[in-house]
């Protein structure tokens, strides 16, 4: 008798994205976007707005439009890495604008953190204290670094004070230029990536994180990590994205 070899279901992602007040603040400052070309390429991005009321929430809103649009529009023939990079540079140099042409919007600024993937390939591009997690073989990793005071220190082996831990180093439209991280990584079966603003990383551990994403779809989990948070109480607003792979990968870079 022969049998059949286990089928090995083709290369797919899901992607979702959500945003939320939280439970304190009463508005929301955050925004996210995502752009889906097919099932096997997409782009995903959260931002966290700085400012007033008011500019907070449209430079973290210019700063995804900016990249989605720009992401979407570039010419073929460029790499995901490159295309991330330029996206991201045109959405700091909208934000920078916008603050510059309207005397009420001085002094705003954004995160921003994206993650595209095509054939999976994943390629992020990262400024500020937003987050990407590789949540693989049942273990969650920070991909990112945070761009604050705190974490800049702890990297360069200094002390920081308290009181200023958590001032963003780096964030878009305070500058014209400002530098973007960007890192590439290949993905494999089952991995789930998740980008969050710090309103929700704050709230959990990243253990925590992994626990409430396993076993979902890519929308189930960005549900759950938002109304789990929002059922212990927030002090920030909440944006999370979640990167699902479905099926066989070939897997490359780790």
């Amino acid at each position: 008798m022969v049998t059949s070899s286990p089928k090995v279901e083709p290369f797919e992602i899901e992607i979702a994205a959500l945003s939320d007040a939280g439970t304190e603040l009463g508005h929301n400052e955050d925004h996210c976007g995502k752009w889906v070309k097919s099932k096997t390429s997409a782009l995903v991005a959260v931002a966290d707005g700085m400012a007033t009321l008011e500019g907070g929430e449209l430079a973290s809103q210019r700063a995804i439009l900016a990249l989605l649009r720009s992401f979407r529009e570039q010419a073929a023939g460029l790499t995901q890495t490159q295309r991330v990079l330029r996206a991201a540079r045109s959405a700091s140099f909208e934000v920078y604008d916008m603050a510059l042409v309207v005397p009420q919007l001085r002094g705003i600024s954004t995160t921003l953190t994206a993650v595209a993937v095509t054939n999976a390939e994943l390629t992020a591009a990262h400024v500020g204290n937003s987050r990407v997690y590789l949540l693989r073989d049942g273990y969650i990793n920070q991909l990112s670094k945070d761009h604050t005071v705190a974490a800049e220190a702890e990297d360069a082996g200094g002390h920081y004070q308290l009181r200023d831990a958590s001032v963003l180093t780096r964030s878009l439209g305070r500058e014209l230029l400002v530098p973007i991280d960007v890192f590439e990584i290949d993905l494999l079966q089952n991995d789930i990536v998740v980008l969050c603003t710090d309103g929700l990383c704050r709230a959990f551990e990243d253990s925590e994180i992994a626990d409430a994403v396993k076993g979902h779809s890519a929308a189930a989990a960005c549900r759950k990590l938002i109304d789990t948070a929002n059922a212990i109480g927030t002090v920030d607003n909440l944006s999370v994205g979640v990167v699902r792979v479905v099926g066989e990968t070939p897997g490359r870079r780790r």
